[in-house]
């Protein structure tokens, strides 16, 4: 929870990224709070019970939210979807605007990255999701310890260099920094 907000705050792609840890790791044990309780809220090192109990209720409410939404197979939740389209439409609203060029540079270099993962992926994702989705699979992998190849690593540099941006661009045009009228 801490973590989260944080990183909501601070880079919204490492957010996104986090959530979907999160997802994960609520499906790994089994959507039982009892378990998460064991192996996750009791390992972290807070300063009072009642940061304890807000912590154990975020995990509490992120499981309930997955029933509901009847993702605890697979799939996102609500909130996580929402950060995507918010990051898709910032994302066309920067490029439109032509106010940050090097922003522009970026994507136009990592296109071809996009366009290579868009032939395996689903019909109708849009480019930031597909970076998402890239990065994600990557993580799992390298939690795994599987050996990712070279072309795939620089692929994976490339688009992370790219989402810094977008990071950077979004936590500035929120805090009012970036205008892009």
């Amino acid at each position: 929870m801490q973590i989260a907000r944080k990183l909501k705050k601070e880079n919204i792609c490492e957010y996104l990224l986090y959530m979907w840890q999160i997802e994960d790791l609520i499906r790994a044990c089994g959507l039982n709070m009892d378990v998460l309780n064991e192996n996750v809220v009791s390992k972290f090192p807070v300063s009072s019970d009642t940061e304890r109990k807000e912590i154990y209720d975020w995990y509490e409410s992120m499981i309930e939210m997955m029933r509901l939404e009847n993702v605890q197979q697979k799939g996102h939740l609500q909130l996580n979807k929402n950060i995507i389209v918010e990051l898709d439409d910032f994302h066309l609203q920067l490029m439109n605007s032509g106010q940050v060029p090097a922003y522009n540079a970026k994507f136009f270099h990592v296109l071809p990255f996009v366009n290579q993962l868009r032939m395996k992926a689903e019909p109708g994702i849009g480019d930031i999701e597909l970076c998402f989705n890239f990065m994600y699979g990557i993580m799992m992998l390298r939690m795994k310890k599987q050996e990712i190849s070279p072309e795939t690593a620089q692929t994976q540099t490339e688009i992370s260099k790219f989402l810094v941006l977008l990071a950077k661009n979004f936590k500035a045009w929120r805090e009012g920094e970036l205008d892009l009228e």
